[in-house]
């Protein structure tokens, strides 16, 4: 392969070389160095006649043998132009055919032997710290298998806990030395089997003891994390510390800060602080595959110096670099209040939300459930009320005082009613909206409830939200024509939304995965996405041909290959396989 490849390069040099000599030759007899030429020519046809025109003028009488070898001169240069233009047409066209090819992932990793020699290795670097490392059986199986069983499960060969971003640096280079698969593994709330190891095995990174808050920066809003730090502690801890600030994005309950900015994660208050990509996470630690440790920027709150390479380590799910720390911007707590309304059907709500949105009240969350959800609220128990089983909009508002959330609730009521909705529920209280919003945040049990015994296949995917309706009105009809009992919760204001599909037999499974992918095609249709937060990992990379094309898939295969030329990091994840021809 080596030799092929420098072999490749040796006729690209040489076909550039072609060019070039083409090239000169035909700015030398025909461009403006045409003197130089003929005065060689001249000076060459003198000494062949023993001098006797040495001192002949240009105009004088040798002017038609110069023509005639002017003449020669130019076959010359076109013969060269020609060769040269041949050589570099096949010497682009082999680059360019090797650009294609060049992609390619290695997927050649150590032996069984070189795995257990590593692990060996791991032992004695971490031989100081009992916790550090793990080959437990129940240890390995727990890093191992998927959520909800959406994805098959494999096992690692061993469980790494590191502390400090050295000790991730010793647990990459050994992980190099004997070319073994490494996988973060966060809070282990994903949904479509990030943290699965490769089938051949491979060390499972879990980042749980590096969950130190490093530093709290009140004066400028922001705080300096270890990854394992959980949002909701992290918020917990602000709160008692009397610090009136607050991370806004809120997708699982045992997220970690890691783990959703390697996802890309955002939740239910996108609709007004928007995702991980908004600038939420200011900078990062990342230790790349070679060992090297970078940070991605300085802590100031904007800038414009190069590329923005925090973005790089977003949404890219452990394939590009391990984060180690991270400094995430915060916003002002402000205070909140619920309500629930319902409708007659999707589309009436879907309109009332794009009004509410942009009547510029304030909304922190619009969350649209249907009525098979809260017909599973009513049948789980948990909710102090029983509630009308309708197609509803959970509202959350936030504002500097309780009479602006009395305004902006007048305004919501106001707007909804237009649209044929009822049944408006304010919160009297605090805990009257702790409970409203439970019922909302209690989602997959209240779903489970409605077919005892079952599991799910969860999917989520997102539109522009004018769109919103079609997809859900399709989305309903065609459960219903195959018999699968689902609940449909959206992120409305931002065009998200989520389908709990239930079963309970490998026969209702391969239904309801069917079912999903029939959502995800329809969602990419309506100009949407495979996924508008879960990420990609192994349950959705098949679809981002369709959705982001060839020419970006390879883009990001290059940079992938780029610091990853081993392909050790997270293999198998996030892209796709290429197509076959």
């Amino acid at each position: 392969m080596l030799v092929k490849e420098a072999s490749q390069g040796l006729a690209r040099r040489t076909g550039v070389a072609a060019a070039l000599l083409g090239s000169g030759a035909r700015r030398g007899i025909l461009g403006a160095s045409r003197t130089p030429a003929v005065f060689v020519a001249n000076a060459t046809r003198a000494r062949a006649g023993g001098g006797r025109r040495a001192s002949t003028t240009a105009a004088g009488e040798p002017q038609p043998r110069a023509s005639r070898n002017s003449n020669s001169a130019l076959a010359f240069a076109l013969g060269s132009v020609v060769s040269g233009g041949l050589a570099y047409y096949f010497a682009t066209s082999d680059t360019a055919e090797s650009s294609k090819t060049n992609t390619d992932f290695n997927t050649q990793y150590g032996s069984p032997e070189d795995f257990k020699k590593a692990v060996e290795e791991l032992q004695e670097a971490f031989k100081h710290d009992e916790d550090a490392l793990s080959t437990d059986e129940d240890e390995l199986e727990r890093h191992g298998l998927a959520n909800f069983d959406m994805h098959p499960g494999t096992i690692p060969s061993v469980v790494v806990f590191p502390t400090s971003t050295e000790d991730v640096v010793k647990i990459v280079k050994i992980a190099v030395k004997y070319r073994m698969p490494v996988v973060p593994f966060s809070g282990g709330t994903s949904l479509e089997g990030h943290f699965l190891p490769p089938s051949i095995g491979g060390i499972s990174i879990d980042m749980h003891r590096m969950d130190k808050i490093v530093e709290i920066h009140e004066a400028d809003s922001d705080v300096v994390c270890q990854p394992g730090v959980k949002w909701m502690d992290l918020n917990d801890y602000l709160k008692k510390k009397g610090i009136p600030l607050f991370f806004p994005l809120d997708p699982g309950p045992g997220a970690t800060l890691g783990g959703m900015l390697s996802t890309g994660c955002s939740g239910t208050n996108a609709v007004r602080y928007g995702t991980a990509r908004a600038e939420w996470f200011l900078n990062a630690t990342v230790v790349l595959p070679s060992g090297e440790v970078i940070k991605t920027r300085r802590r100031a709150r904007k800038s414009s110096a190069g590329f923005d390479t925090t973005k790089l380590f977003i949404g890219a799910e452990g394939t590009l670099g391990i984060v180690t720390e991270v400094t995430i911007r915060l916003a002002p707590v402000l205070q909140t209040n619920v309500a629930v309304v319902q409708f007659p059907d999707v589309q009436k709500a879907t309109e009332a939300v794009i009004e509410l949105v942009n009547s510029g009240i304030g909304i922190q969350c619009v969350e649209l459930v249907d009525d098979m959800f809260m017909k599973g609220t009513n049948m789980y128990g948990m909710s102090p009320r029983k509630w009308p089983e309708k197609d509803s909009l959970y509202l959350k508002f936030q504002g500097p005082t309780p009479r602006a959330l009395q305004e902006n609730a007048e305004v919501a009521k106001k707007i909804t009613s237009k649209h044929g909705a009822t049944g408006f529920t304010f919160a009297r209280n605090e805990k009257e909206a702790e409970d409203l919003w439970t019922d909302r945040k209690n989602a997959v049990y209240s779903g489970l409830a409605m077919v005892p015994g079952s599991k799910a296949w969860g999917t989520d995917v997102c539109v522009p939200v004018s769109r919103l309706p079609e997809l859900v009105y399709e989305t309903k009809k065609d459960l219903a024509a195959h018999g699968i009992v689902s609940t449909i919760i959206g992120h409305v204001g931002d065009g998200n939304f989520h389908a709990l599909l239930l079963y309970r037999t490998p026969e209702e499974s391969a239904i309801a995965y069917e079912a999903g992918k029939r959502i995800v095609k329809r969602a990419i249709d309506l100009d949407g996405t495979c996924t508008g937060e879960h990420g990609v990992g192994l349950g959705k990379k098949g679809w981002l041909y369709e959705e982001l094309g060839e020419g970006t898939i390879e883009l990001m295969r290059t940079i992938k290959k780029a610091i990853d030329p081993l392909n050790l990091f997270n293999p198998g994840k996030l892209y796709p396989d290429k197509p076959s021809k």
